[in-house]
């Protein structure tokens, strides 16, 4: 659940980025509110704005339901993808074009979606998808594809994404 510590933590990951710091405030308040039936049903105005102005005018799908740890960094945010079963750990970076989801299985279901360690920076136009965990302090590079495990300490480079010990 969001908390002041969290706040605090994503406004001083965000310093010198009033956009990300702008999208964390707002997405710990959706994420907060939605906790009860009756503060989302009180504040429905709230997550309609929230859809509308972070989706659609600040182009990034950041649903209020993801599990994201204090410390979130969001760099050039512009057409950012994450999918609302997606779980992020501590201090976290997020580049732009970056597509983070679930895949279609051949019986027609979705997988779950990835799982963060702490630490993970991402690099722009990064697309990791299916049910796949990512370690701590693990790098992954600008435009990597990464479809498997990414142990922690390692950088996960190119399409197919190689896994590479992190120097």
């Amino acid at each position: 659940m969001a908390s002041v510590y969290d706040i605090a933590q994503d406004w001083g990951a965000n310093r010198r980025n009033p956009k990300g710091r702008l999208v964390m405030l707002l997405f710990r308040t959706a994420h907060l509110l939605r906790q009860s039936k009756v503060t989302f049903v009180l504040f429905i105005w709230y997550f309609l704005f929230y859809r509308v102005f972070v989706e659609w005018f600040l182009c990034i799908e950041l649903p209020w339901k993801t599990r994201i740890g204090p410390g979130f960094r969001i760099d050039h945010g512009q057409a950012l993808i994450i999918n609302d079963g997606t779980v992020f750990g501590a201090g976290c970076t997020v580049r732009n074009s970056t597509t983070i989801g679930n895949k279609r299985l051949k019986d027609g279901t979705y997988s779950r979606s990835p799982r963060f360690g702490d630490r993970v920076d991402i690099g722009a136009n990064a697309v990791i998808i299916g049910p796949i965990t990512i370690g701590d302090d693990v790098a992954i590079g600008a435009g990597a594809v990464v479809l498997r495990d990414v142990p922690s300490k390692h950088v996960a480079v190119g399409n197919p994404a190689r896994i590479i010990p992190r120097p």
